[in-house]
């Protein structure tokens, strides 16, 4: 494959949007399409609509030099990515309701040759789904078209980065479909590209998730077992991280994000008997994040009892990871919102340095919240909050590590 072919990008957000202004680094043209009008006008005027190091620069010169463009409507194209939102219902089951949408868009453009990926979170059998559709639609492009699904693996701050140089695994309906989406990812991968079958690599995409989440799910559940044991759960952590076998992560006040909060219920939904451990993890993270804000709630009755009046609190970081803008699944996005429910008369001040406004949460500097505040909640570790001062005159609940 050469790159003198069109490829169109159906989803323009958090990876959407650095996969196709990478791509049109690398000469190839490449057409984004959004629903969002606000999106597609920010994009087309080079500029961007999220918070990432280094994808402006990549996205302004790709739309300069004519690489990169956007629009509300599917474009035809050699190429076809679709990189849309994959989140559960209310049940926890998975929607891929998007993916079938960006497909139906597609459908119109698709001609004999052309290769179609998916890139989305999705639960097995979903890309094995979207060619029965695509076949059932246009009969007349059967065994006609190169069909594979190749999850993202990108850490947000880094993606640029992380988009290049990460391994991919890559997956099609055939062999041929494999080959073709591999000779695609060549064009601007310099990592590893592992072949694989689609349902492989939709289970892999999981997987990884997965086991994050249950490896947090065990930081999680010592750091209440300390707690309640008047251990300090930082200091045992690097303790025992010591032992050569042994990589405890960082416990927190739960676990956010559009990957490791989501993809496990992907697994337990089609799997429930089979998943039990990755099922209780879940559990578990979800449970921290409820302990969290019961613990606030406690300290601020506490005080109250104690000082004879009602305390002052500060909220800070509501981003689903430090150092990052997104909200997606934030667990301390969750606990603000207990916090505001069980609020009385008390002062509180929200913080997240990574974002200016909120439509429900007030935002104040994170300097004047720590002067203020009687009670000082850390649940994220922004590297902000690393260089305010340790004080006793305050209460300081460190629910993230940043006295650690």
């Amino acid at each position: 494959m050469t790159k003198n072919i069109t490829v169109t990008t159906v989803g323009l957000g958090y990876i959407g949007l650095p996969t196709s202004a990478l791509v049109a680094s690398n000469g190839i043209k490449v057409q984004g399409m959004d629903v969002n009008p606000s999106v597609v006008k920010t994009i087309n005027q080079g500029e961007i609509h999220i918070v990432e190091p280094e994808l402006k620069d990549y996205v302004s010169k790709a739309v300069e030099e004519g690489f990169l463009s956007a629009s509300t409507e599917v474009q035809s194209a050699d190429v076809y990515l679709v990189v849309v939102p994959t989140p559960f219902k209310g049940n926890h089951e998975p929607d891929i309701s998007f993916v079938e949408s960006a497909t139906e868009n597609i459908l119109p453009h698709l001609k004999e040759g052309d290769l179609y990926i998916i890139e989305s979170t999705s639960p097995v059998g979903t890309t094995e789904k979207m060619r029965d559709l695509i076949y059932q639609k246009r009969p007349e492009l059967k065994d006609q078209l190169f069909i594979a699904y190749c999850p993202e693996r990108v850490l947000p701050g880094n993606v640029m980065y992380e988009l290049v140089n990460n391994d991919r695994v890559i997956g099609g309906i055939n062999e041929e479909s494999t080959q073709k989406a591999m000779d695609f990812y060549a064009l601007f991968v310099k990592g590893k590209l592992h072949a694989t079958n689609a349902r492989t690599a939709e289970m892999c995409k999981l997987t990884e998730n997965a086991s994050r989440d249950v490896q947090i799910a065990f930081a999680n559940e010592l750091s209440l077992i300390c707690d309640k044991a008047g251990i300090n759960v930082w200091e045992l952590i690097e303790l025992a991280n010591k032992h050569p076998r042994v990589n405890i992560l960082q416990p927190g006040c739960g676990v956010g994000g559009h990957c490791i909060a989501v993809d496990p219920y992907f697994i337990v939904s089609d799997y429930p008997r089979e998943s039990q451990l990755i099922g209780k993890a879940r559990e578990t993270n979800n449970y921290k994040s409820f302990w969290v804000a019961e613990k606030i709630e406690n300290t601020k009755l506490a005080f109250q009892l104690k000082h004879g009046r009602v305390p002052s609190l500060a909220i800070m970081g509501l981003a689903f990871k430090p150092n990052i803008d997104d909200l997606r699944e934030s667990p301390a996005k969750y606990i603000a919102q207990k916090v505001i429910q069980n609020a009385h008369d008390e002062e509180i001040f929200f913080v997240e340095p990574n974002i200016t406004e909120h439509q429900i949460f007030k935002l104040s500097d994170y300097k004047t919240a720590y002067e203020r505040a009687d009670i000082v909640a850390f649940l994220v570790a922004h590297d902000e909050f690393k260089t305010l001062p340790k004080t006793d005159e305050k209460v300081v609940l460190d629910f993230c590590g940043i006295y650690k």
